[in-house]
């Protein structure tokens, strides 16, 4: 067999071709590829319009670190809900056992009478609105396709988004009329049991404060006995006789020791007075925390806006108030016609039967769609 050089010559150039990766040619493993790929759309999507803000490249680094907190606020909403039931439960009991008692033996028929009218009704109020407030929907936008205005899309939902809807990261989606998300609900607080959240919060400050000042004499005394008991538990049970104590006939006849007599306080009076401080302190500082965010709320509600559309129109006051203009939140109906739309009242007799007694009537409107920018007449002439 003949052997030809154009055939050996085009053989080595294959070889070579093949060996001999070409100039340029990215040798790197395709998983590094991605990574990278992946890391130069993260870096661009910090510019990729001229919407994109410092709120927006925060939320993209902070991210894990939201969802870690939503996961455990989540996993820990019902261990929340047990200890308010526990807490209050602990609180009524000691009322019902040991403060009761004292009232019928002590007080007189008049004062008997109003604390057992007004613990009462303080107590329907917080067990009612507690309950509504858990087990009402606040209210979720629709997934279906409508035709409800809508002011932008989720962009974690991926639905339409109506004016003063946002998403809640630990319930997992949007929320109509979101104000926050509540651990001490396991829910979230929004249009439809934003008015449950906030009158369980009042009777519940009222009923601390109530509890407070008329438990006040009765923390004090229960504290100087129990400072009492401290020092008697502290004296020897025995003191030495020496010396003429023993000629003139002291002790009887062999003991050495006088023997002190026995407490005059008891366990069960132990117990009583430790209970009576723990009410105390419980109540106090609860009526002081939650004092706070009830006054807070009740501002929110007189300028017409929720927690996060507080932040929202500081922000967009701001904006404006350097292009020298003025910002007017669309949704604020003047102070009186917000608390009557929030709590909704529309006729005289609601004052008692909607504010003052448990209701469960729903507050006016969808919470798909608002009036903005109204008149500045009684909205609902009462």
């Amino acid at each position: 067999m003949r052997w030809c050089p154009s055939s050996a010559l085009h053989l080595l150039r294959t070889v070579r071709f093949r060996s001999c990766p070409r100039r340029g040619r990215n040798t790197l493993p395709l998983w590094i590829r991605e990574i990278w790929a992946y890391m130069r759309l993260l870096v661009q999507s910090f510019y990729f319009n001229s919407l994109t803000d410092s709120d927006v490249v925060f939320d993209s680094f902070f991210e894990p670190l939201f969802y870690t907190v939503d996961y455990v606020t989540r996993w820990f909403g019902s261990v929340f809900v047990w200890l308010v039931v526990i807490l209050v439960s602990s609180i009524l009991v000691i009322c019902y056992v040991i403060l009761l008692p004292m009232v019928f033996k002590t007080y007189p028929t008049e004062w008997i009478a109003w604390h057992i009218c007004y613990g009462h009704w303080n107590l329907v109020m917080i067990v009612f609105h507690y309950y509504k407030a858990i087990t009402t929907s606040p209210g979720y936008p629709p997934t279906e396709k409508n035709d409800s205005p809508f002011v932008s899309v989720c962009k974690r939902c991926i639905v339409p988004k109506p004016a003063r809807t946002h998403h809640c990261g630990i319930c997992n989606r949007c929320i109509l009329k979101m104000d926050h998300h509540c651990p001490w609900l396991n829910n979230c607080v929004g249009h439809f049991n934003h008015r449950y959240f906030f009158s369980f919060c009042v009777a519940l400050t009222l009923g601390c404060v109530y509890c407070s000042i008329s438990g006040r004499d009765l923390f004090l005394d229960a504290y100087n006995a129990i400072e009492s008991i401290k020092h008697l538990d502290v004296v020897k049970p025995g003191v030495p006789v020496t010396g003429m104590g023993v000629l003139i006939g002291l002790l009887p006849p062999g003991q050495t020791n006088y023997q002190t007599p026995a407490p005059p306080y008891t366990f069960k009076d132990k117990m009583i007075h430790k209970s009576i401080i723990y009410m105390w302190v419980l109540t106090s500082t609860v009526a002081v925390a939650l004092g706070a965010l009830t006054t807070w709320h009740a501002v929110l509600i007189t300028r017409g806006e929720t927690s996060i559309e507080r932040h929202i129109n500081s922000r967009e006051n701001k904006r404006l108030a350097k292009r020298g203009r003025v910002y007017r939140n669309p949704f604020d109906y003047g102070r009186l016609n917000n608390w009557k739309n929030f709590l909704g009242v529309e006729k005289r007799s609601h004052w008692l039967t909607r504010v003052l007694l448990p209701s469960g009537h729903t507050p006016p409107g969808d919470g798909l769609t608002w009036d903005v920018f109204p008149v500045k007449k009684d909205l609902i002439p009462v």
